[in-house]
């Protein structure tokens, strides 16, 4: 069965939407871009990903702090970043970099919106 939302997207939409099903920081999208992007500028991506939020298929936000019901620290996604905010956050190649430290809050994180998970895989 074909899906054209789905079988027209490039290998790097499907990189992104693959790390948006996995709510994971942006770097994690280097693991599955191909080349040349994987040994390109940041400024290639930025493109990219802004489509894939115009769709309406992920949103991009911060990762903060969370508490499980037991009392655990853990982190989640925090409110979508406005859409006319991620330009400029999104040229920072310092957010498309791990941290330095196992802390991740405050790293951009992607997923996806109620649109995006209804796409077929």
């Amino acid at each position: 069965m074909s899906h054209p939302a789905t079988d027209e997207l490039s290998s790097a939409e499907r990189a992104f939407m693959i790390n948006a099903t996995e709510i994971d920081i942006l770097p994690g999208v280097w693991g599955d871009l191909d080349e040349p992007l994987v040994s390109g500028p940041v400024s290639d991506l930025v493109p990219i990903l802004l489509s894939l939020v115009e769709r309406g298929w992920i949103e991009v936000s911060r990762v903060i702090p969370w508490t499980a019901p037991d009392g655990a620290a853990g982190f989640q996604s925090g409110p979508p970043i406005p859409k006319r905010a991620l330009p400029a956050l999104l040229s920072d190649a310092e957010n498309w970099e791990y941290p330095q430290s196992a802390d991740w809050l405050g790293c951009l994180t992607v997923a996806l919106t109620e649109a995006g998970q209804q796409m077929p895989r």
